[in-house]
């Protein structure tokens, strides 16, 4: 008897695709797959601690907004800078017939993307970066990872 093909829940692998010259780029398939599949719509917005994109699902946004709403005082100005940089800033990109959006011009200088862009899987999330500014980043985030030793705590596994 044959597996039944596990659903896949997370945003994985770093794919290098080319952007044309009025900023469309193909997500990748299996990040198109994944959104279709959860029937929601990829929401994207400039990282404010790293030079890239950030993007996640709508449903991922929803659960932001409660984090935030959790985390701080309404009005407060932290609640206000935060949310400021993540929804005034915000935007749904539909995928065009071949899978592609378009980035804009402030969001692709913003990542500094030109002619290619990385699409890197954060799990739930993904990040858009231009290839050589990333492959700079994974350095230095394996070098941190190498030096803190980094681990996760083992709580077990849905599927143990």
């Amino acid at each position: 008897m044959g597996r039944t093909p596990r659903k896949k829940n997370l945003f994985l692998d770093t794919i290098v695709n080319k952007v044309d010259a009025k900023g469309r780029v193909s997500i990748p398939a299996d990040y198109r797959a994944l959104l279709e599949q959860q029937e929601t719509e990829l929401v994207a917005f400039r990282s404010f601690t790293s030079p890239c994109i950030e993007c996640c699902t709508s449903e991922m946004m929803d659960r932001l907004a409660s984090d935030i709403d959790r985390s701080f005082n309404m009005f407060s100005s932290e609640q206000d800078d935060l949310t400021s940089l993540i929804y005034a800033d915000a935007k749904e990109f539909p995928f065009d017939s071949t899978g592609r959006i378009v980035l804009s011009e402030k969001l692709m200088k913003h990542a500094g993307i030109t002619d290619k862009a990385a699409f890197v899987g954060k799990g739930r999330t993904f990040q858009i970066w231009n290839p050589d500014l990333y492959a700079k980043e994974e350095e230095k985030i394996r070098a941190r990872a190498l030096q803190n030793r980094l681990s996760i705590k083992n709580g077990g596994s849905d599927n143990d």
